[in-house]
Order: C-alpha cells, then sequence, then structure tokens
C-alpha cells in the first residue's frame, strides 16, 4: 500500500535526459494502473455473473496486519474481534518490522486461540521494509532473526510470506533529480546480471526456510504475471521485484486503487492467480484518492476471487475491524452471484494489452535504438553525395 501511495507522487517527466522514453515509461508503468482513465461504453462482450466457491463454501481468509504492537494490541482487545476471528477458521499475516517481547507476546495470543499466523518478513527502519532485489542479503539475515526469536519464545506459524515490491525509496529519492533519476533507470536496464542473481538469492532463502519447516508465501504485484508472459526481466531489472515463488503465490489485486474498473482486474488475472489478494479496506489519510473498500465492494472483490481461488488475503484487518465488516463476512452468502460489467472486463483485458505491449516496447528498446542508428547512418550516407550535386560551385549561381 505504502509503495502504491509513493508511486502517485512521483512526477517525473519524459524529456530532455529522460527522453529514453520507453524505459522511463516501464518505470511509471508500475503506477499506471492507478490513474486509468474511466472505462469505455463500447463494450464487445456481455456481462459477466460471478458466484463464490462451489456449494457456497467459503474460502480461507486471511488478513494482514502491519499495525504497530500497541495499536494491534487494542484491535484485538475490542469486543467480539477474536471470537469472528475463529468463527470465520480465518488466518492473520503479520508484519515483522520488529522482532520483540511485545511482538512475540501478541503471537502467543493468537497461538493459544488457534489463529493460523503467516510471519511475514519486513526489515526494519531504513532497510527498506519490503523485499526486493537490493536487499537480499538483509532478508536472509533478517529470516536468521526470525527463527531465532521464534525458537527462544517458542511462537508457531503456518507459513512465512515474502512481500516482494520495488525499491521505491529509490525512486522518491531521486524523484527531484531528472538526470539522476533517468542515469539509474539506464543503469539498472542493463543489469541483467543481478536480475539473476536476485532470482538465485530468494531461491536459495526459500530453501533455508523450507529446511526449518515452513511453507512459504510470495506476495507478487500482478504485473509479474505480464513480465512472465512476455518472457523478459525488465520490470524485475527497472523496479527491483524478484520472479520468485515459493509454495503459494499471491497476487495482489486492489480494485481500491482504481474502482471504476470494478472487480475487472481481479477477473483479468485471477486464471493466473495460485492465491488473491484484495483491498484495501483501508485507505489513506494522506491521499483521498486511495478511498477504502465499502462493504459492497469488499463482498463483491472477495467472490469474484473465491471464483479463481480457495485462499484470499484481505488487506488489511484494522480497516475491516474499523468498518464492522468482520460480522458481516461470518454471516457471508458465498453462494451469491455478482455482477462484472462487460466494459470493466473488456477495459481490464485493454490494460493487460497495453502492459505487454509496453514490456515488450521496453524489453526491444536497444534493438529499435540500433535500427535508428542504421537508418540515420544510411539517410545521411545517401543524402550528402546528392546535396552537395544540387549545391552549384561558388561563382556560378544563376
Amino acid at each position: 500500500m505504502a509503495v502504491m501511495e509513493a508511486l502517485l507522487k512521483l512526477h517525473i517527466p519524459l524529456r530532455g535526459a529522460a527522453g529514453i522514453g520507453c524505459v522511463i515509461l516501464l518505470a511509471i508503468l508500475l503506477a499506471e494502473v492507478l490513474v486509468l482513465p474511466a472505462p469505455s461504453d463500447n463494450t464487445r462482450t456481455e456481462n459477466v455473473q460471478v458466484s463464490g466457491g462451489a456449494g457456497g463454501i467459503a474460502p480461507t481468509l486471511v488478513f494482514a496486519v502491519d499495525q504497530s504492537t500497541p495499536q494491534l494490541t487494542s484491535l484485538l482487545s475490542q469486543t467480539g474481534v477474536m471470537a469472528d476471528l475463529k468463527e470465520l477458521k480465518a488466518g492473520i499475516a503479520l508484519s515483522l518490522p520488529d522482532i520483540d517481547t511485545g511482538r512475540a507476546q501478541i503471537v502467543e495470543q493468537l497461538n493459544k486461540a488457534g489463529i493460523p499466523l503467516t510471519a511475514w518478513l519486513a526489515l526494519p527502519g531504513e532497510e527498506g521494509y519490503y523485499l526486493n532485489n537490493g536487499n537480499e542479503p538483509e532478508a536472509a539475515a533478517r529470516f536468521a532473526e526470525f527463527e531465532r526469536w521464534t525458537v527462544e519464545n517458542r511462537l508457531h506459524w503456518a507459513a512465512i510470506g515474502l512481500d516482494i515490491e520495488p525499491q521505491i525509496q529509490d525512486f522518491t529519492a531521486l524523484g527531484n533529480n531528472k538526470l539522476r533519476f533517468a542515469a539509474t533507470l539506464v543503469g539498472r536496464y542493463f543489469e541483467f546480471d543481478r536480475a539473476r542473481r536476485a532470482r538465485e538469492s530468494y531461491a536459495a532463502l526459500i530453501g533455508e526456510i523450507h529446511s526449518h519447516g515452513y511453507a512459504v508465501e510470495t506476495y507478487q504485484f500482478p504485473f509479474i504475471a505480464d513480465e512472465r508472459k512476455m518472457h523478459t526481466t525488465l520490470l524485475e531489472r527497472l523496479a527491483g521485484i524478484v520472479d520468485v515463488r515459493g509454495d503459494k503465490e499471491v497476487l495482489m489485486l486492489y480494485s481500491s486503487f482504481n474502482p471504476k474498473i470494478d472487480s475487472g482486474l481481479i477477473w483479468a488475472y485471477g486464471p493466473e492467480a495460485q492465491a488473491i489478494a484484495v483491498g484495501s479496506t483501508m485507505g489513506s489519510d494522506s491521499d483521498r484518492r486511495f478511498v477504502p473498500l465499502s462493504w459492497e465492494d469488499l463482498s463483491r472483490d472477495l467472490l469474484v476471487a473465491h471464483h479463481f481461488s480457495e485462499t484470499i488475503g484481505v488487506y488489511n484487518l484494522e480497516g475491516c475491524i474499523r468498518q464492522g465488516f468482520l460480522p458481516r463476512l461470518v454471516s457471508m452468502d458465498w453462494r451469491r452471484e455478482v455482477n462484472i460489467p462487460a466494459q470493466f472486463i473488456d477495459y481490464a483485458a485493454q490494460f493487460r494489452k497495453r502492459v505487454e505491449t509496453a514490456i515488450w516496447i521496453g524489453s526491444h528498446l536497444p534493438y529499435f535504438a540500433l535500427i535508428a542508428i542504421i537508418t540515420i547512418g544510411a539517410g545521411t550516407a545517401w543524402w550528402r553525395p546528392r546535396r552537395r550535386k544540387m549545391v552549384p560551385p561558388a561563382g556560378k549561381i544563376g
């Protein structure tokens, strides 16, 4: 969520030194889904009626929690919250930027209540919080620290979660220096070995986590599916994401980033998702463009996501508690059908085509540059002798 907010605040013009066009376009592509225009009324498909899983069986819900320890303690102490979580048989993905006594006490409380917990590994302080191809050593060290803390406090986990998101700190820092921003992107464009090493490092980390008996979940932006389809590492190199999978990959398909396209984004990416996360139920205090999902929006997204996945992540628990969603989820009818208008389905499909086209162009940019250089050189070589013939010698004009 913080990554998406920060991306919206970047204002990088595509001119001057930053006129490497397609390369910079691909960097901004990560934010494009947030600012899509309203869908067109010129539809080609029909509306889609979607219901949840077969037999109206509820999915496994996992609520993301990234609040501080005092905030989380207050949330869990509210009347009915623990009872609703148990009734839902829901899990919690608990972020761990702090590995301390206070966090351990919360884990012990949830362990005793029988609520399945996913350890959402997060880096502390200035190390970056999210995992990417710029902090593989820190991620490995963080897991080692986490495992010592877990053993010392006798904590229990259902899985380990690796949240892989762009190096937004770098982009934010360079946002006011266009020359450095362009130079950074150009340098990253050719870092093929770095992308390969990051994959190998995170694959090794997943192997290490497995050796301790944990299942591993990875949380990815949906664009990773487009990059795989194009058989390239462009977004990995530019944005710092890593194409690595554990036992389950969760695509973050948040309709709150653009409510105008309804659940079309979930419908577009759902077939390629092993699991889906929906959201956000919190919105943003600092940016009014991030409107929290209403109950109608959340229930619709859950039903559409359940069409593809038996496990659904919800970002986040605090928003659900604030808006009184937990009791409504307990009594939710998973057999209910929802309608996705054809125009939203068409527009989501068009958006994916735009993403794939941009990735393809960006991946082949050196070839386009070479063709342009050859074309300009050939044109110059062809034109110069003819220009000389067209210009009469001095003194013979007229």
